[in-house]
């Protein structure tokens, strides 16, 4: 007959099976913990990651304690500056090296000056003669020296990235909305115009962006208050319009997309920033660009008629996208980063398209040699200097357009 265990040997028991139980459970407490941990560091790394996607622009002259935090949480890719920004050389310097102080990664820190119609700097330092001016003087060396003269004023107001130049073509239906930012009706000449520009800029250490792809040459509206629609079969777009981003995709740092809607190619009215079939199927496989791809400002009206700017920026990402611009609203910002974020948590698919367009991004500035050389603050005899070429360039060009009319 068996013997019935004694007291102690069932305390001993009792204390042998508790001993893997409580092991378990802290065990289990700390994977619960590491696992927490673990989420945490992905959440953060995904906005991060969102950021690196967004270039904001906003109101004032001066960082307020509102853009410190917005610029301190979001960690945008970027900042654009305006006319609204721009009061003085040394406050836009300032300006642009405390945004620059509040952000982990460098930022493109840029700004819209192609001379002309789009000039921020014109009450600044002096006005830049448009592109078009500098095309009639009919000298490809002037267009040379207007991109280093663009870059000049670029650097000594520290920017590193100018969303220039244009590359649609100077036709008709679209001079009225472009006037005179557009070189030349001729696809060739185009290309031959915009490589001095660039040259230019690349000299004076600033990025620079081909726009608008995919060419609002056959644009009749505004896309900042309406959507262009543009009925070019692409074959035509192809040995025309697309011609400048063929041949200068080596030298173009950015391209910028346009809210312009292609129906003869997408067979709807999808605007071309949002468009899958722009932006991959043939801005980078068929095309072959490799450099980094932008929306134009958002908060235009020719995305809106399609959708809000903060679905508008998810979808430009599902298209493609690399970066996405909004120009003013802190609402819209904030509201447009948060969804993006939102999709990417819920879509892994999105999530991963977001992860590798900001891979992309942060690559593209470890490499970029205008991220290694900052300028230094602007003097009031540097500025001087540079207002005086820009008034000796202006001279030669007006002398040299006379020059051509009456040969």
């Amino acid at each position: 007959m068996a013997r019935a265990p004694s007291p102690a040997s069932e305390r001993r028991g009792i204390t042998h099976c508790l001993l893997p139980i409580t092991y378990f459970q802290s065990l289990l407490s700390r994977y619960t913990f590491l696992a927490l941990i673990m989420a945490l560091k992905s959440a953060n790394e995904l906005r991060l990651q969102v950021g690196q996607l967004l270039i904001m622009g906003f109101d004032g002259v001066e960082v307020s304690s509102r853009l410190r935090t917005t610029l301190s949480t979001l960690q945008p890719g970027g900042i654009i500056l305006f006319r609204r920004n721009i009061e003085a050389a040394d406050q836009t310097y300032a300006l642009n090296r405390e945004c620059h102080s509040y952000l982990r990664t460098p930022p493109f820190l840029s700004v819209d000056l192609e001379g002309g119609t789009v000039d921020r700097f014109r009450d600044l330092i002096a006005p830049m003669p448009s592109v078009a001016d500098v095309v009639a003087a009919g000298q490809k060396k002037l267009l040379r020296k207007h991109g280093l003269l663009l870059g000049a004023e670029c650097r000594t107001l520290g920017f590193n990235t100018d969303f220039t130049p244009c590359l649609d073509l100077r036709l008709p239906p679209s001079l009225n909305v472009m006037t005179s930012r557009t070189i030349s009706p001729s696809s060739k000449e185009t290309v031959a115009g915009a490589r001095e520009i660039l040259r230019g800029l690349h000299d004076c250490y600033i990025l620079s962006c081909g726009k608008h792809f995919p060419g609002l040459g056959e644009g009749r509206l505004d896309s900042h208050k309406g959507m262009p629609e543009i009925m070019k079969p692409l074959k035509r777009l192809w040995e025309e319009d697309l011609y400048p981003y063929r041949e200068l995709k080596r030298q173009l740092p950015f391209v910028m997309v346009c809210h312009a809607s292609y129906p003869a190619v997408t067979g709807d009215r999808t605007p071309a920033s949002i468009s899958r079939k722009w932006i991959t199927d043939i801005l980078r496989k068929k095309i072959g660009y490799k450099g980094l791809i932008v929306t134009d400002d958002l908060e235009m009206g020719g995305i809106q008629e399609a959708l809000p700017v903060e679905q508008a920026a998810v979808e430009a990402i599902r298209a493609g996208c690399n970066l996405f611009i909004v120009s003013r609203q802190e609402e819209l910002v904030w509201r447009t980063y948060e969804n993006v974020v939102r999709n990417a948590e819920k879509d892994k698919r999105f999530a991963d398209l977001v992860r590798n367009a900001a891979k992309r991004v942060t690559s593209f500035k470890k490499r970029a040699g205008e991220f290694k050389k900052r300028p230094k603050p602007p003097s009031a005899k540097s500025i001087d200097s540079l207002r005086r070429k820009i008034w000796e360039f202006t001279e030669e060009i007006r002398l040299d357009s006379d020059a051509a009319r009456t040969a």
